[in-house]
């Protein structure tokens, strides 16, 4: 079974930039720049015909390219941190693809997401034992990087190894945004 999700590729630009930002927190395991993305709704391990039909489906999604911005870095978990992230200005564009790609997916039977939807890159994965002064200390050396800003001309289909961490993903399906 396929484990699958949607989303954005990070121009390798951008992934060069973050890729600098690696190091400095204690337990954290890196992403590989080539695995950067920003996820625009987890699909999960599937079934091959419904891959191939969520792959057929995704064609219909008829939006115009549009810009997304990379502004600084943050962490999810509170007390207990479990990810370093690079947080994404959520835009009007990039809203209205994640909330069509929802429609989409829960019309082919696929349970409504059950977070709300916070755009963001994952640089980190972050084991039990990192504390949150570790992660508030990295963030306050680390967390400012210049506003990065990309134009999105595509979302994709990705499928992912179900282990611990994912990677590498590799690109099912390429869908294009028209202008």
């Amino acid at each position: 079974m396929p484990r699958l999700f949607t989303g954005l590729e990070i121009p390798a630009e951008i992934g060069e930039t973050l890729s600098n930002l690696r190091g400095g927190l204690p337990g954290a395991r890196w992403v590989e720049p080539e695995d950067y993305h920003l996820t625009l709704r987890f699909i999960g391990d599937i079934d091959g015909i419904t891959a191939n039909e969520i792959a057929s489906m995704l064609f219909r999604i008829n939006r115009k390219p549009f810009e997304v911005a990379l502004q600084g870095l943050s962490s999810f978990g509170g007390k207990k941190p479990r990810a370093v992230i690079a947080s994404v200005v959520p835009s009007k564009p990039l809203i209205e693809l994640q909330a069509e790609l929802e429609r989409l997916l829960q019309r082919v039977g696929l349970d409504p997401e059950g977070r709300k939807f916070t755009p963001h890159v994952t640089l980190a994965r972050l084991r039990g034992d990192v504390s949150s002064q570790d992660v508030a200390n990295y963030l306050q050396v680390r967390g400012y990087f210049p506003t990065r800003v990309f134009k999105a001309e595509r979302f994709v289909l990705f499928s992912a190894r179900a282990s611990t961490g994912g990677g590498p993903y590799i690109v099912e399906a390429p869908y294009d945004l028209h202008a």
